[in-house]
């Protein structure tokens, strides 16, 4: 085929191209509006129909324009030949993406859904993003003519050297699989490690797991280190958990007495505090006959891990409002000293000295 090329033909095909970017344009602020829309629905898989549509509208359009401008010019058949390879592995690399981040999202719809959390788990997602766009790019090479055969080979001599050499890399990376497919710790449960690291699962990625502390600051820990470790998962089985809070009273109070207020005050924090588990049995249980008061444990049910701070501090504060009003003393540690005279001193080693 000749490559003379007249006015008419430079025509068509600058029309064609025009047509294709305005298409493209059209369609990305109809695609964008159709994302938008689907945000505001519940249902997550409409967002990733509408990004897949949004991902791929553009770039076909400008590629499809691109191809029949190619066949409205008149090309030798070895250019044309070229030009249709790299229109193709063009278009495979744009459908290769798409699906990339079509699937990872919703493989972590599925991981969230089944967890229950609203906390990303990226872990799955990126393995699913390698694998699908190591995928494409193979194809994408077998459809420029490359062969894949001695690239796997390669591949394979290649991986096992990398393996070697990132041992650590992909320890935490089977660690952290394991982790997740064995449920031991999900992101939203509160941890606390034997080293001492504890806090909110944040995050769990290829390499490491993020907590968020009480503070509010994220430590990041080596998913190896869960395999070699001791934790402690307080959302296990269930969130909800028991609270024991010791007091004590004195000798001479009526020990029934102190316990009903105990269980009232209970009552009253797990019914008016946010985070008590309304229906619990609240138990007391008086258990040492101490130096100067009698020790007893309060036993409450807190929603989950961090809201025993809040119902410890309106149980303490609450409890120690209802002895006061019943007159009902929590003394003071004493010490009874005999002097080689004999004379006997009392000190209290805590709070106020006794009068006289």
């Amino acid at each position: 085929m000749s490559d003379h090329v007249s006015w008419a033909e430079i025509l068509a095909a600058v029309v064609v191209m025009l047509v294709a970017l305005a298409l493209a344009v059209v369609l990305r602020v109809l695609t964008g509006r159709l994302f938008r829309r689907a945000g505001d629905t519940r249902w997550a898989w409409d967002d990733l129909a509408a990004r897949l549509i949004r991902d791929l509208a553009v770039p076909v359009a400008i590629i499809g324009g691109a191809w029949i401008t190619a066949n409205v010019l008149p090309m030798k058949y070895g250019t044309r030949h070229a030009t249709a390879q790299a229109l193709t592995a063009a278009t495979i690399l744009i459908v290769s993406l798409a699906l990339a981040r079509l699937i990872a999202g919703i493989v972590t719809s599925v991981a969230l859904a089944r967890q229950g959390m609203a906390s990303s788990v990226t872990i799955f997602a990126n393995i699913t993003r390698v694998v699908v766009l190591g995928v494409g790019i193979l194809v994408m090479l077998q459809s420029l003519g490359v062969s894949i055969t001695p690239l796997l080979g390669a591949l394979g001599v290649g991986g096992l050297a990398v393996a070697l050499a990132l041992q650590d890399t992909l320890a935490n990376l089977f660690a952290g699989v394991h982790v997740l497919a064995s449920k031991t710790i999900e992101p939203g449960d509160y941890i606390r490690l034997s080293s001492g690291q504890e806090g909110y699962v944040v995050d769990i990625n290829w390499r490491n797991t993020s907590i968020r502390t009480l503070s509010d600051n994220i430590e990041v820990i080596p998913n190896q280190r869960f395999s070699d470790t001791i934790l402690t998962n307080y959302h296990r089985p269930a969130q909800d958990m028991s609270l024991l809070l010791q007091a004590s009273v004195s000798y001479e109070a009526d020990l029934a007495v102190v316990e009903r207020i105990a269980i009232e005050v209970g009552e009253e924090v797990m019914a008016d505090v946010k985070g008590g588990v309304k229906e619990a049995e609240i138990l007391v249980r008086f258990h040492t006959f101490g130096e100067s008061a009698i020790n007893f444990t309060t036993i409450l049910r807190t929603g989950e891990f961090g809201d025993q701070f809040r119902i410890k501090h309106e149980f303490v504060k609450r409890l120690h409002r209802r002895f006061r009003e019943e007159g009902l003393e929590v003394p003071y540690p004493r010490r009874k000293v005999v002097l080689d005279g004999g004379q006997t001193l009392v000190a209290a080693t805590g709070g106020p000295p006794p009068a006289g």
